[in-house]
């Protein structure tokens, strides 16, 4: 895994300045700390800097980057891995191509020399790379299926840049921090911005499963190549191709070969365990089917309201692990939360990420680069209560008056306070909107309404900027509305929350800050197809979430494992910043009425009435808990990354730098 930065100069012209990818790179040190490259070209029309910073996994002493074709008129920098690149090797060798390395960088430049943008379609892989091109001068930018692997660019002044990070961007004096109201209002409605917009105006993200095509003179050039699909709803009475036992038996033929590709490395595999029904599977794929030493890693709570630790030494006891745990009390939590947001650079309504931050410190600390985890599974295989709410409320909208069909619902939310507590609360709660099935955003229009209430703690002008612009809603495909009722709300989770969130703030930001790579078998590109392929009760029979998943493991768990139901991972918010109802030194600076007032994003009043609430009854709401952690996180990201950004040294002659120099003008 690594960091990747580049400059091209599209309108204006600039000399290209070996500094400043070297700041760049700098910034994203944590990334790839172990050896960096630098490519520049410079000729009397065009010029292009690229820079990478590797974290050596693959190939540790030919895998330096930036590594070019045979005839070094193509070079490339990549952040990823490709997993079938020991199988892409000799077709491409067969086809006549000459690979100088055993790394699986290679393996791209030349499938891309040989396919062009079609190449992403042959790689089974997480990853975000750039390929220049010295012949006709352009420059190709590829992210893979579901975003796994982040890249962000953005055109200042006639250039175009592109980095890993955006804080790699804000090193050029040309980029200029400012947070954007769309995108915040965006955040707190889905708890994540809809790409590709990021929280600051001017800079985007390149959407999962799309590549980018940029020259000089020319607009760029944008394609999608990938995005979920699912069938067109089956006819009532139609039977399914497979039964569900030959389907478990296929998804586990399917995940266990993609647990094996993601072992491949020249250093130590380890695996996270949750104690849940994901993280366990994989792991028992790892002691059953491979011949690799397993240590596996958890993280447990002070707060029992969150702690699984029991299930984690179970499991890692019945696979005979050699286990490393972490407790998260809440004061790390606290403490930790504005080093997080250093890394995720966007507000969050959560703690979540904080916790996952420790425990990849953990795994750096036992000398291991790279962990397995069960992400991906929940989206394509039915595992989240969202589902099952949406299957209730369906049911119960056929039948408004019954008393009966709501109270199915007081069992999906027990780990949320407020919820549950009578079925006249609960009718009054997820009855709103009820009978409108038809809308296609029907399945998570409850929770988006809930979360918007945080922007009550907004400032008038802020609002104000916001006035008579609806928020946007997410993109959805052609064929959506003939999907399934649950193919749609798997849509939605993956597209919205899955990327911008879950991969990115509690996946790639938090691993990789600690120069951790996370590699995820559940979203191996083959078994999300075959997943959302599969009829949606093999997914969910009744409400027994992720049905087809248990019949495929139940043999390799114990019991209480799998059969135990759904517990999502969570981490405390209100406690981890105010322990024992007092405030962390840094909460009460950053919630200070002149800090509030400093970013213009909130209402000091208002926030200051939340903070009353605290210390008055020493308990919060999920939705002001959520709103406390987004105001936070807002107010850090305006500090950070506007208010105090500091640029920092580029790398010097002390840090492992390859640098090549190509074209006929000088370079800086």
């Amino acid at each position: 895994m690594c960091g990747i930065v580049g400059t091209l100069n599209r309108t204006k012209q600039y000399s290209i300045d070996e500094s400043q990818i070297r700041a760049m790179l700098s910034s994203i040190r944590h990334r790839g700390p172990d050896q960096f490259g630098v490519y520049l070209f410079q000729d009397d029309s065009d010029g292009v800097g690229l820079g990478n910073a590797r974290l050596s996994i693959i190939d540790l002493g030919g895998g330096q980057q930036p590594i070019p074709n045979e005839d070094g008129l193509l070079w490339i920098v990549f952040n990823g891995e490709i997993f079938n690149y020991v199988e892409l090797r000799p077709e491409l060798e067969r086809l006549g191509h000459e690979l100088a390395t055993d790394s699986d960088t290679e393996v791209i430049v030349h499938l891309y020399e040989e396919y062009g943008p079609a190449c992403v379609n042959h790689m089974n892989g997480q990853f975000a790379f750039a390929i220049w091109d010295e012949r006709d001068r352009s420059l190709f930018i590829a992210r893979d299926r579901v975003g796994i692997r982040p890249l962000y660019y953005t055109e200042p002044d006639g250039a175009f840049l592109f980095a890993s990070e955006i804080k790699a961007l804000l090193t050029d004096p040309r980029v200029k921090a400012e947070l954007d109201p769309v995108t915040i209002d965006q955040i707190f409605t889905y708890w994540s911005p809809l790409s590709p917009r990021t929280v600051f105006k001017g800079i985007n993200t390149l959407p999962p499963g799309h590549w980018l095509l940029a020259k000089s003179g020319q607009p760029l050039q944008i394609e999608r190549y990938w995005q979920p699909e699912f069938p067109v709803e089956q006819l009532s009475g139609k039977q399914p191709e497979m039964s569900v036992d030959e389907a478990a038996a296929e998804l586990r033929r399917l995940l266990v070969d993609a647990t094996q590709i993601r072992l491949r490395a020249d250093v130590p595999v380890g695996a996270y365990l949750s104690g849940g029904l994901d993280s366990s599977a994989i792991a028992a794929f790892i002691r059953h089917y491979t011949g690799n030493r397993l240590e596996t890693f958890s993280i447990a709570f002070t707060d029992k309201a969150f702690d699984e630790s029991a299930f984690q030494y179970r499991m890692a006891d019945h696979l005979g692990t050699d286990h490393h745990l972490i407790t998260a009390s809440h004061h790390d939590i606290g403490e930790a939360f504005p080093d997080v947001v250093w890394h995720t650079e966007t507000p969050i309504t959560r703690t979540s990420p904080v916790p996952l931050y420790l425990l990849s410190r953990l795994v750096r600390e036992t000398d291991f680069k790279v962990v397995l985890t069960g992400e991906g599974s929940d989206e394509f295989l039915g595992g989240y209560n969202i589902f099952k709410e949406n299957k209730i409320r369906r049911f119960w909208a056929k039948n408004p008056e019954s008393t009966l069909r709501p109270a199915l619902l007081t069992k999906l939310y027990p780990y949320i306070g407020g919820l549950g507590q009578s079925n006249a609360y609960l009718e009054k709660f997820f009855g709103h909107d009820l009978t409108n099935t038809a809308d296609p955003y029907y399945s998570h229009a409850i929770r988006w309404r809930n979360t918007s209430r945080a922007k009550r703690v907004f400032s008038a002008e802020f609002q104000g900027s916001l006035a008579g612009r609806e928020v946007a809603r997410p993109y959805l495909p052609p064929d959506f509305a003939n999907w399934s009722s649950m193919a749609q709300a798997q849509y939605l989770e993956i597209t919205v929350f899955m990327a911008e969130y879950l991969l990115s703030s509690q996946g790639d930001r938090v691993g990789m800050a600690h120069s951790v790579e996370g590699r995820f078998p559940f979203l191996d590109y083959r078994v999300i197809e075959f997943s959302n392929q599969l009829p949606p009760q093999y997914k969910m029979m009744g409400i027994d979430e992720k049905h087809i998943l248990k019949r495929a493991v139940s043999d390799l768990l114990p019991p209480e494992i799998w059969n135990r139901p759904k517990r999502p991972y969570r981490a405390p918010i209100h406690h981890s910043f105010f322990p024992d109802n007092q405030p962390l030194s840094w909460v009460s600076e950053t919630l200070s009425p002149a800090s509030i007032s400093a970013a213009g994003v909130f209402n000091p009043n208002a926030v200051s009435s939340l903070v009353n609430k605290i210390n008055r009854i020493g308990q919060l709401s999920e939705t002001d808990d959520m709103t406390l952690a987004g105001v936070l996180s807002t107010q850090l990201v305006y500090n950070q990354f506007i208010a105090d950004f500091r640029t920092p040294l580029p790398l010097n002659n002390n840090d492992d730098v390859k640098v090549v120099i190509r074209g006929n003008q000088h370079i800086n």
